[in-house]
């Protein structure tokens, strides 16, 4: 568990899209914020604005692991990723929490709410950034 309730905001990392969540104020319920789209901007200076905004103190960024629990190609993309931002908020620490499944169980919580999943990608990142954010809350 996260221990000290704090404000955290959620990243769930994609070549074209990062979806962000973020906690409350007290660092107690995570909730979707906003995806990022890579092309039309630059992500690490809007992720350092919402940082502000919400006055965060820790980064949860979603880690893909294997089955086997090893490294492939797109945790190296995500940790080439969060370098740069430990780079850019040197201040604020950075956790890593896998993320195995959190997009197929951001999709299956939307279609259960009655949402078509393949025609909002942008709120599936959101909705995966909140399920990494609660994995961390939640210590799992």
């Amino acid at each position: 568990m996260s221990g000290d309730c704090h404000p955290a905001l959620g990243i769930d990392h994609g070549d074209a899209r990062i979806g962000i969540a973020a906690t409350d104020p007290l660092g107690i319920l995570a909730h979707p914020v906003e995806t990022i789209d890579v092309s039309k901007g630059d992500p690490l200076e809007r992720i350092a604005a919402l940082v502000s905004q919400r006055a965060i103190k820790t980064l949860v960024i979603g880690l893909p692991l294997r089955l086997d629990g090893s490294e492939g190609s797109s945790a190296i993309k995500v940790r080439r990723f969060a370098k740069q931002l430990a780079t850019r908020l040197p201040d604020l620490p950075l956790v890593f929490v896998d993320e195995a499944y959190t997009t197929m169980d951001a999709a299956e919580k939307l279609r259960e709410a009655g949402r078509n999943a393949k025609r909002q990608k942008a709120v599936i990142d959101q909705a995966a950034a909140v399920e990494i954010l609660n994995a961390w809350l939640c210590g799992a």
